[in-house]
């Protein structure tokens, strides 16, 4: 049975590095979700200059999405309400994630929005066959510290 999400913040990885000897997240496999009216859709976060941490074997597959803000999204920055020291990069360790047969509508331009640490830029990351349309213009997508393995359309940026 397809799990169904929203209105929310949609399904969040994190907030990784922000205690000490945290234990690694590995073996996460997200299948077959409808999100809709979510503020984020699929995301992996860590804090800036905190602790160390590892994240592996994160999958997202055959997911729709209606009308997210925000699809695709990996924040190595992650700080809310400006409280913590965004002076240094994550120290968390971030590889062997995949997001494959993503489709729907985004209500922002930006699709894809993958911000990877300077410290610890992602590894093994792929894209696979993403087809989320924007409702206000041109779909993008911007990779910081990453060089994803793509495989079908994605949108442009990338």
């Amino acid at each position: 049975m397809p799990l169904i999400c929203g209105p929310g913040h949609g399904i969040a990885i994190g907030s990784l590095g922000m205690y000490p000897n945290e234990s690694p997240v590995k073996g996460i496999h997200v299948k077959n979700c409808t999100l809709t009216n979510t503020l984020n859709g699929l995301r992996i976060k860590s804090w800036p200059d905190r602790e160390v941490c590892d994240a592996s074997d994160i999958h997202f597959d055959d997911i729709i999405m209606n009308n997210v803000s925000f699809p695709i999204i990996i924040d190595q920055g992650y700080c809310p309400w400006n409280t913590c020291n965004t002076t240094g990069p994550s120290k968390v360790t971030i590889s062997d994630v995949s997001f494959t047969n993503i489709q729907g509508t985004s209500g922002t331009p930006e699709i894809i929005h993958l911000n990877c640490s300077s410290l610890h830029p992602c590894q093994n990351v792929q894209l696979s066959n993403i087809d989320v349309k924007s409702t206000c213009g041109p779909p993008t997508s911007v990779c910081v510290n990453v060089k994803p393995t793509i495989t079908g359309n994605i949108p442009p940026g990338c």
